[in-house]
């Protein structure tokens, strides 16, 4: 047992130095030189997403391509959260948090601290849209046993349509759930359980309604890693939304969602279980209605967009993908045609399920395959010769001396899992040509101008307003006067449109909040707002200046602001 000993080992008695950790230097050293090929363009791809991307955001929001909803209301709301003040929203009429529990926008107030403008909001959701990529690269490389297979299954993640255009719809924290639920989904994947819980809780963080994707995945994880760990997912779930809806929601705004007119076969004042019961009364009594209204309106299309670029190889082991099964149907049974209109920000949450979940099923296949080029004929006697081979009797030996040769059948070894990575990268690559925002792609790109004359000339004009002025504006013009305790929609609050907690499509005026109003500021072309509002109010107000494209006026307190119609 010699050879076990440490010969080299100090004797006994002598002093032996105490073994010495890395440094951070040294740490950071080993990390920044052991980072591989696969992962360096990895990070060079994620960071040239968040730049092209952060950059267009940038320059449509500067040339006034952003709007009221979804960019100035919650510029505004984390405006108000940097200040330590409430976070009611002027120009929704509703708390921030009311409207959608989305607490992870308390993430971005410090940064708010530092530099306060709407410029972080679209950063932040180019950094997370992007960095979705990381856990499809860090499951697909474990998974199909290489980094470039990872590779370029992450980049197709980025150029899924419903990525890029999430990205350039405004704002919406909705982009966090790219990274947060592909993380949860990973690491569930992985047996990571306390970077699950994160990701998890972050989801949550999210959005009252996570939960349509986070209780299939608890599903998924009672079914195959943990039952008390799914068990608990699923009810962390369903009981964060409903604090969230029934507490937060309800205690801000006095009710628990403004969506139920989005459940069809609903009636005007049902609540939210009323109008769930008739979609399943419908299901039992009438399925057909179900089935004719989950066809129409290009909903099936919308499913094909979702699905066509992973080339439908999920359905190889659809368990993973399925975790996105519940947010799709939703999608398309909801009657907001936004909602399932691959263009839009619900789609998003769907993407990293199917994403991992078309890795996972491509890591059932084999690997490699061998694939016969030719069966070997078998003769009378039993023995067996390929096709090509002449030997012995067959190669003319008239006295059918000697032994038969027999020769192996040719073959071929087929990379089968390299194949369907490729028939994705395809997939992805046809999918982002015919339907994604991307230079390469056939869509018209609106990539705005900020210098354009029209955003100056709006710009001429915003800088006569007072920063603390209370301001009604153009839905254009919001997005850059939104840090101010009080911003309004122009008509509102002369007549409030989408206001209040039921967000009103054409409400009375708001009497006190009207008295309010310092500053008016619309189009000079009329037809671009509501030009009858304006001509009931404007003897009330002095025209301060006026350029080609815009129109400044200030309020005269001196005359009363004439009545409401109707009143």
């Amino acid at each position: 047992m010699t050879d076990l000993l440490d010969t080299d080992a100090p004797a006994h008695g002598d002093d032996v130095e105490p073994a010495v950790s890395p440094t951070l230097r040294q740490r950071v050293e080993a990390w920044v030189f052991g980072v591989t090929a696969a992962q360096a363009v990895l990070a060079s791809i994620v960071v040239l997403y968040v730049w092209y991307f952060t950059q267009r955001s940038l320059d449509i929001h500067h040339a006034l391509g952003t709007a009221s909803y979804d960019s100035a209301l919650y510029d505004q709301g984390v405006w108000l959260l940097s200040r330590g003040e409430a976070p009611f929203v002027t120009l929704m009429g509703r708390n921030l948090f009311g409207d959608h529990t989305s607490f992870v926008l308390l993430l971005l107030v410090p940064f708010y601290w530092i530099w306060p403008a709407a410029g972080v909001l679209f950063f932040a959701q180019s950094a997370a849209i992007g960095a979705g990529a990381i856990p499809v690269f860090l499951y697909g490389r474990r998974r199909l046993g290489s980094e470039w297979l990872a590779l370029l299954a992450a980049a197709g993640y980025l150029v899924h349509p419903a990525i890029g255009w999430t990205n350039l719809e405004n704002f919406h924290p909705d982009a966090f759930l790219g990274v947060f639920v592909g993380f949860a989904i990973y690491a569930a994947l992985e047996h990571k359980w306390r970077m699950y819980l994160v990701f998890v809780v972050l989801a949550l963080s999210v959005k009252e309604d996570a939960s349509l994707v986070l209780v299939p995945l608890g599903v998924w994880v009672g079914v195959k890693r943990s039952w008390k760990i799914g068990l608990a997912t699923v009810l962390g779930s369903v009981a964060f939304m409903a604090v969230a809806m029934f507490v937060v929601m309800r205690g801000l705004i006095g009710v628990p969602t403004r969506n139920t007119w989005r459940l069809p076969f609903s009636r005007e004042g049902d609540g939210t279980l009323r109008a769930g019961l008739r979609i399943v009364d419908t299901a039992v009594t009438n399925p057909t209605d179900l089935v004719d209204h989950l066809r129409s309106d290009g909903r099936p299309w919308y499913l094909w967009q979702m699905t066509a670029p992973f080339a439908w190889l999920f359905l190889r082991l659809p368990t993973v993908a399925a975790i996105s099964g519940l947010v799709l149907f939703t999608n398309i049974l909801s009657t907001f045609w936004y909602q399932y209109q691959i263009e839009y920000h619900y789609a998003l949450v769907a993407v990293p399920a199917l994403s991992l979940g078309t890795i996972h099923a491509i890591g059932a296949m084999r690997e490699r395959r061998e694939v016969l080029l030719e069966d070997p004929v078998e003769h009378p006697d039993g023995s067996a010769t390929d096709r090509s081979v002449g030997v012995g009797a067959e190669a003319g030996d008239a006295e059918g001396a000697g032994p038969v040769a027999v020769a192996a059948p040719r073959s071929v070894t087929v990379p089968v899992r390299a194949i369907a990575i490729a028939v994705l990268a395809a997939s992805s690559l046809v999918g982002s040509y015919l339907w994604s925002p991307v230079p390469w792609g056939r869509t018209e790109l609106f990539y705005g101008q900020p210098d354009n004359d029209w955003a100056n000339a709006a710009r001429d004009l915003i800088e006569l307003v007072p920063g603390d002025a209370v301001l009604s504006a153009h839905y254009r013009i919001t997005p850059h006067t939104a840090h101010r305790t009080e911003i309004y929609q122009f008509p509102t609050p002369f007549r409030s449109v989408l206001y209040g907690p039921n967000g009103n499509v054409d409400g009375p005026r708001i009497p006190d909040r009207a008295e309010r109003v310092e500053y008016v500021l619309l189009p000079v072309t009329t037809d671009a707002y509501p030009h009858d509002d304006w001509l009931l109010i404007q003897e009330a107000f002095d025209l301060v200046d006026a350029n080609d494209h815009w129109i400044l006026y200030e309020r005269d307190f001196d005359i009363p602001l004439p009545p409401e119609r109707g009143s």
